[in-house]
């Protein structure tokens, strides 16, 4: 089985395109550039063991919108969910979003479970019969790589038509921070629906590896037996503990970061590519010769996420001034070969 490819291998570009390490504009993340600052961590909380009861479940709970009653399970990344979760089921259908995050099918598949790959054209209709056939379905809203999202009322439609067949809906939502309204973690605590959220995208925290699921009870105590103790180490949990109590960098942030992606669009734009569709940290941009490009844009120290099927780019956010007049010279510098032709 071939194992998911993913943004921010730094090592592996340096040593194919010779260029440093600290050399690379890396944009192949999705990242936020502008991460929460963490502060220095007590020496006492790398000291002790992280506890349980510390409060944090409550804090995501209400960072996320959930109801109280929704069961609440910190994970090591959304990542550490989408490889148990597959195992809390037997053999069944899987539905799975095409393109999506890989990573998603993949563990399934490795799980034994069968996968029903879905596309944007069977949403394009009325007709969600197609429903009918899975015991699971996956959604990633807004997805990754595209961008594309769906509105809570269909996604809880689709919910009430597995649930009542003992099914699954699981949605994604790494990358729904910054449209809340997308979310649908007002209406966890239901039985059948999971959702998982990340604190390393918006919050720019990737490496601390943490997240959360929002579930039903008994599936979320399924989900705690099957990971075990500590699985969030404790300087993660009171860095994100802290982060999100700081409202209003969040809100900062969420401006910041939506005048940002305009430009990322305005930018790319300019240079003869489609970058309209996207999230609030990534913009996706569909081309014929996207390997061509990538390559191009490498050979120049620039890291980009590229896509075969369909083809297409993904381009994360610069940070700095200074990042923002790279890529700009670095679109300049592919000239011809940025045409769709």
């Amino acid at each position: 089985m071939t194992v998911p490819k993913h943004g921010g291998r730094l090592n592996a570009a340096a040593k194919r395109w010779g260029i440093p390490r600290d050399q690379w504009l890396d944009l192949s993340t999705g990242i936020n550039p502008h991460g929460w600052p963490v502060p220095d961590v007590p020496a006492e909380v790398w000291q002790r063991l992280p506890e349980p009861d510390d409060g944090l479940e409550a804090l995501v709970r209400q960072w996320a919108g959930a109801p109280a009653d929704a069961a609440c399970v910190s994970v090591a990344g959304s990542q550490e969910a989408i490889m148990v979760l597959p195992r809390l089921r037997r053999s069944c259908r899987v539905g799975i979003p095409s393109p999506g995050y890989q990573e998603h099918g993949h563990s399934w598949s490795h799980a034994g479970h069968q996968l029903v790959s879905l596309d944007r054209a069977l949403l394009s209709g009325d007709d969600e019969s197609w429903v009918e056939d899975l015991d699971v379905l996956v959604w990633i809203n807004p997805n990754n790589p595209t961008g594309e999202t769906i509105e809570p009322e269909r996604l809880l439609h689709w919910h009430q038509r597995l649930q009542r067949r003992g099914g699954w809906l699981v949605i994604d939502e790494a990358f729904v921070d910054g449209c809340p309204e997308l979310s649908l973690a007002f209406a966890t605590g239901r039985d059948g629906l999971v959702v998982l959220r990340s604190f390393g995208k918006f919050f720019g925290l990737a490496g601390m590896r943490a997240g959360a699921v929002l579930a039903g009870p008994e599936l979320a105590e399924r989900l705690r037996n099957a990971i075990g103790p500590w699985t969030v180490s404790g300087p993660a949990r009171y860095v994100m503990g802290l982060a999100l109590k700081d409202e209003r960098w969040q809100a900062t942030t969420a401006e910041r970061l939506s005048a940002d992606i305009q430009r990322l669009e305005r930018l790319v734009s300019y240079h003869g590519l489609d970058a309209s569709r996207g999230a609030l940290l990534f913009r996706y941009v569909p081309h014929p010769r996207s390997a061509e490009l990538a390559e191009a844009l490498a050979a120049q120290g620039v890291l980009v996420r590229q896509f075969d099927q369909p083809p297409a780019l993904r381009f994360g956010l610069p940070g700095s001034e200074a990042e923002w007049e790279r890529l700009s010279q670095a679109l300049t510098a592919c000239g011809i070969s940025l045409t769709n032709s």
